[in-house]
């Protein structure tokens, strides 16, 4: 039976929740207010020259992408100079056609960027996940430093984890694969931990009683019900890893970057379109894909 004296604690307890929901509400709202006043009185709230038309021009650009070319495209174009010389003649379909099969290139790389990083990140997170559930009771003596350098790698970006590797071990896609391999390390750690600690502790509590050790506990109580939610996780963070292994080839990693960069440089919206229409297809295919994966897991 609940007392008048439960009802009211019960409605303080909701009113102060709310009163520091409002708080924070309030902490974040002044928080952009901050923002929008800093860049206003420096003058970066600004849009340029003519945004409008400069928009409509870069949007007809991108309305016809360059893989168009391999059907509609002048074969016989010549390029001249102001005075009408003519400097060269090309064929813009087979010169397409050639640029659509190092585009097929590009996306074969970065597919195995993305594989490849995403899952040595799986790798090197999983033992360190264990030593940070502390459902587990890990010795904080282990358990801090593993918590310590999953937080560092999710801290910092892929991007400044390749910038570093290119660095290293020079450019190349081994760069973008350890650079998403330490960057997923920090979220798989996270949420493989998280997973472990959702867990029902009668299981493992069952197994140490029988005299059980840590690495029995783990692949007879842990394991087998935290795979499944292993599984999904590793499908999110490599359904990620696909967007962000696009842009690693700007720091020199290889894939479909290299060709954003180029585009981006020399102002071929066409092919930068071609680019972003095959980035789109692959993130939506791996997605259809997973989510039927996920679905087969329940």
């Amino acid at each position: 039976m609940i007392t008048v004296r439960t009802l009211e604690t019960r409605l303080l307890d909701r009113f102060a929740g709310r009163i520091g929901f409002l708080a924070l509400a309030l902490a974040y709202a002044l928080l952009v207010l901050a923002c929008l006043a800093s860049l206003a009185s420096e003058g970066e709230l600004t849009l340029g020259r003519q945004p409008l038309a400069n928009l409509v021009k870069t949007a007809g650009e991108f309305a016809r992408p360059s893989f168009l070319d391999v059907w509609f495209g002048n074969p016989h174009l010549e390029y001249r100079s102001d005075d009408g010389t003519l400097l060269r003649v090309e064929n813009r379909q087979e010169v397409e056609l050639a640029y659509l099969a190092g585009l097929g290139r590009a996306t074969w790389t970065t597919v195995r960027i993305a594989t490849l990083g995403s899952l040595l990140g799986a790798l090197l997170a999983l033992p360190l996940s264990v030593l940070t559930a502390r459902n587990l009771a890990a010795p904080r003596a282990l358990a801090w430093p593993a918590k310590t350098i999953l937080d560092v790698a999710r801290s910092i970006h892929t991007l400044v984890f390749g910038l570093v590797l290119v660095g290293i071990v020079g450019l190349g896609p081994t760069a973008g694969i350890l650079a998403i391999a330490l960057h997923s390390m920090g979220t798989y750690g996270k949420l493989f931990a998280e997973a472990i600690e959702s867990l029902d502790m009668a299981a493992i509590d069952a197994v140490r009683s029988v005299g059980a050790g840590p690495v029995q506990v783990f692949f007879n109580a842990v394991w087998p019900s935290v795979l499944p939610q292993f599984v999904s996780s590793h499908l999110y963070v490599w359904e990620f890893n696909i967007r962000d292994s696009t842009i690693l080839g700007i720091i020199g990693a290889g894939g479909l970057g290299l060709l954003i960069s180029e585009a981006t440089s020399l102002f071929q919206w066409g092919r930068l379109a071609t680019v972003l229409i095959v980035i789109v297809v692959l993130v939506a295919g791996f997605d259809a894909a997973s989510r039927r994966i996920r679905e087969a897991l329940l």
